[in-house]
């Protein structure tokens, strides 16, 4: 929980107020809440155009409207024309609760790095005077993306899926999401309870040409004021009606650059001319900013095509230099490689010869003692097996085995004639074919299938 030191330093943050015994008096005064106190003092400090200017006015028009009815009591500073037409500093607790941010150091300035608003808000007076600062990545947090989605969720099942895409993530997401696809950011803030906001759904945003411009050109986000997320963002875009709609984008410094608001029901005709023109009012900026992204990443680009030149150069002159000490070596390897490889092929041979004299004599033991293992060949008789064996080259031997030797003996009848010169083969029946491999070695002749006589031949591997 956020003590009241945090509290006292956050409200000085937000309001840049220095003096600590007067933000500790307006805290007191709020009851130490935060986003009350803020409101307050934003609210006391920072008209809003909203409340002087119709809602279909153009952003120009506020300006001279708030100018005209302000020239009564008092000379002021007309506001620069430009893009944006109001700053909105959002609550720390609507950036905190988004991203997963404590620190009221940390702007938006990074969801405008890359120049979407460094070129317009300098134009018009509004920017800080700071470009924005890299960090590091952000958190989501699932209480604002809950809300989002349980927003998405109650409009799909009231008004049907014919609507705005709505984006079921927290606010600050969703400006990020505009920020990286150089679109506007919709707002919608609903009211459940006004009796305007049925009619206003139904016929207004779910309208086909309106759906399909704002999903095309617009980033939306929508949030009932009934929610924490959506009831912070109806105080700090100060929505004094419903339904309540607005364009926004990145600004710097914990801000939001308010482009247009509509207050009050709206036909889709009024909606969409007062999204166009603001969508072509801002098109200089989004183009510029997707130019500058653009020429970053051809500059990016550039600069990988360069390193990956230079390492191919060096790799090549590696490969020269790795050749020619290679082909030295070779050199002075020939003469003890060569004698190395005659002394080598004389003792294979040497070995060869004693492992092929070994092994003739080891496979004569095993024939002779296979051989001996078969025992004599039975007579013929009605527990009598005659094996008939066909072997690659054409050659056929026959021998008679009693119905219940194992298969394995016919394997030892032919390992002992001395026929193969291989040990790796199977025997094999042709009607049906069945190999009787190592897995049927131990049936009987019987139990195999192939008495009282059976015709195999030899299969090598």
């Amino acid at each position: 929980m956020v003590d009241v030191a945090d509290k006292l330093a956050y409200f000085q943050a937000i309001t840049g107020l220095e003096d600590p015994d007067l933000c500790t008096e307006i805290l007191q005064a709020h009851g130490w809440d935060l986003e009350l106190a803020i409101s307050s003092f934003t609210s006391s400090t920072q008209p809003s155009a909203s409340s002087t200017v119709s809602d279909s006015d153009p952003p120009d028009s506020r300006s001279r409207t708030d100018s005209a009815s302000a020239s009564a009591s008092g000379p002021i500073t007309a506001p620069a024309p430009g893009l944006a037409w109001r700053l909105v500093t959002l609550p720390i607790s609507v950036i905190s609760g988004s991203l997963g941010l404590i620190s009221g150091a940390v702007g938006l300035g990074l969801w405008a790095a890359g120049g979407v608003l460094s070129y317009s808000l300098g134009m018009i007076g509004l920017g800080s005077g700071q470009g924005g600062e890299s960090s590091a990545g952000l958190v989501s947090v699932s209480a604002a993306a809950s809300e989002a989605m349980d927003f998405v969720a109650e409009f799909e099942r009231e008004y049907g899926t014919r609507g705005l895409n709505f984006v079921g993530e927290g606010f600050m997401d969703a400006l990020q999401r505009s920020r990286n696809a150089f679109k506007l950011l919709f707002v919608y803030l609903h009211s459940p309870d006004h009796p305007d906001s049925p009619v206003f759904c139904e016929r207004t945003l779910c309208s086909q040409a309106l759906a399909a411009f704002v999903n095309e050109n617009f980033v939306a986000w929508g949030g009932s004021i009934r929610a924490s997320e959506g009831f912070k963002m109806s105080n700090s875009l100060k929505a004094s009606r419903f339904p309540f709609c607005a364009v926004v984008m990145p600004a710097t410094n914990q801000r939001i650059a308010l482009l247009q608001q509509v207050e009050g029901p709206k036909s889709p005709e009024e909606m969409l001319t007062i999204l166009q023109r603001v969508l072509e009012e801002s098109a200089p900026v989004l183009v510029a900013a997707r130019l500058d992204a653009e020429e970053r990443r051809n500059n990016m680009r550039l600069r990988e095509e360069q390193d990956a030149a230079y390492r191919a150069a060096l790799e090549a002159d590696q490969a020269r230099e790795r050749q020619r000490r290679e082909e030295q070596e070779r050199l002075e390897r020939e003469a003890a490689e060569a004698e190395r490889k005659r002394k080598e092929e004389e003792e294979a041979r040497e070995r060869a010869a004693r492992e092929a004299a070994e092994k003739e004599a080891a496979r004569a033991r095993m024939r002779q003692e296979k051989a001996l293992s078969l025992g004599d060949e039975p007579e013929k008789g009605p527990n009598v097996t005659q094996v008939l064996v066909r072997f690659p080259t054409g050659e056929r031997k026959e021998r008679r085995f009693h119905s219940t030797a194992l298969i394995q003996a016919v394997y030892d009848y032919v390992d002992s004639l001395g026929c193969l010169e291989v040990e790796d083969y199977n025997l094999v029946s042709n009607f049906p074919r069945v190999t009787y491999g190592t897995e049927k070695r131990s049936l009987t002749l019987k139990e195999a299938g192939l008495h009282p006589q059976a015709s195999l031949f030899v299969e090598l591997n």
